[in-house]
């Protein structure tokens, strides 16, 4: 055989089989015969065959491939680590291959990588968009005819379809827990205060402090980057205040595992000198020390649910626009100290 990319015309001849016998076996079709089958994969392997799924692609009638391109705003944050790999438990069950871009918060990179993802004719997009990002960025999707999920970060005006966590709902119950503990200056720590999920999440706290008969004074919300180092800065703010706090909300856990390493630094320890309440329980969550106190989202389902959604456009050809919220609980681990205190009462 002569040198070279291996061709179907090779693995029909060695296989002794027709050329469209390949071609039946490289769609998976159900007409070929488990032994014929068994034979031209083993063909395959031995001469080193790569099935060439772009070109099978631009011989579709639509241009579409089976890719689902997911594009976050942060991957190095484990949330969205988790929620690519509860998407991928969906996609590659049904068929389809994953492309996952990070965009760093970069609107102008949003719009690279999802251009390069439409050129390799992705049949859907999951989309935690990157700060910054309006409707009008998916208008030429959604004119494509390409399903669009929106997740995490819900965008103002869109016709796409949207899953994002119940993020009122978490921070209150997080205050109203700190508040039963005793704490009375409550901080709200990290985010990015120009995103739906900052607001929302913000909203949920000022409106349980209220509840609680609490003042919430503006020194308390400390934004910063959602992340470990923006956990370290945001602490090191609240602690310089006159009238510090003695608890703080996080914006989620990352910024949460900068707080105690902020805390740390400072030799107070986490759970005893000060509370600390994350949000989105990721998988270190429960093994961090002190276990971290957190609002659980369940990444990996939000990511399922996500795939789920874009699928169901995805075989309907054209679906309506469908809005999911996803609800959210109090965990409570030792973080918040509420185990401290437990075990202060039953001495006293």
């Amino acid at each position: 055989m002569a040198k070279g990319r291996v061709t179907v015309v090779d693995i029909a001849k060695a296989a002794g089989v027709s050329k469209s016998t390949v071609s039946l076996v490289l769609q998976g079709s159900p007409l070929v015969n488990e032994g014929t089958r068994a034979k031209v994969t083993a063909t395959m392997r031995d001469l080193g065959y790569v099935y060439n799924r772009g070109a099978a692609s631009l011989r579709q009638a639509n241009g579409r491939s089976k890719i689902i391109g997911i594009v976050v705003n942060d991957l190095t944050n484990s949330f969205f680590a988790e929620l690519a790999v509860g998407v991928d438990m969906v996609v590659q069950s049904a068929g389809f291959v994953q492309f996952l871009s990070n965009t760093g918060e970069s609107i102008d990179r949003q719009r690279e990588v999802i251009a390069s993802m439409r050129e390799h004719g992705i049949s859907g997009l999951i989309v935690s968009p990157a700060r910054a990002t309006e409707a009008a960025d998916f208008k030429p999707l959604v004119a494509a005819g390409i399903p669009v999920v929106v997740a995490v970060r819900n965008v103002p005006g869109t016709k796409v379809s949207s899953i994002v966590s119940d993020n009122r709902a978490g921070t209150y119950a997080a205050v109203e827990h700190l508040a039963s503990l005793g704490h009375r200056r409550i901080a709200f720590l990290g985010g990015f205060p120009d995103t739906a999920v900052f607001d929302e999440r913000l909203d949920g706290y000022r409106e349980a402090l209220s509840a609680a008969g609490l003042e919430s004074p503006s020194e308390l919300v400390i934004s910063s980057a959602p992340s470990r180092a923006g956990g370290v800065d945001a602490i090191g703010r609240a602690l310089s205040i006159p009238d510090r706090p003695t608890a703080a909300v996080c914006f989620n856990d990352a910024v949460a595992f900068g707080v105690c390493d902020g805390l740390r630094a400072r030799r107070m320890e986490p759970g005893r000198d000060f509370a600390v309440v994350g949000f989105d329980d990721v998988i270190e969550a429960k093994t961090a020390v002190p276990a971290l106190t957190t609002i659980s989202v369940d990444p990996q389902g939000m990511g399922r649910r996500a795939a789920q959604l874009l699928l169901k456009q995805i075989n309907a050809g054209k679906a309506d626009a469908e809005s999911i919220v996803n609800s959210v609980r109090l965990v409570i681990r030792e973080s918040c100290g509420a185990k401290q205190k437990q075990s202060e009462r039953k001495l006293a």
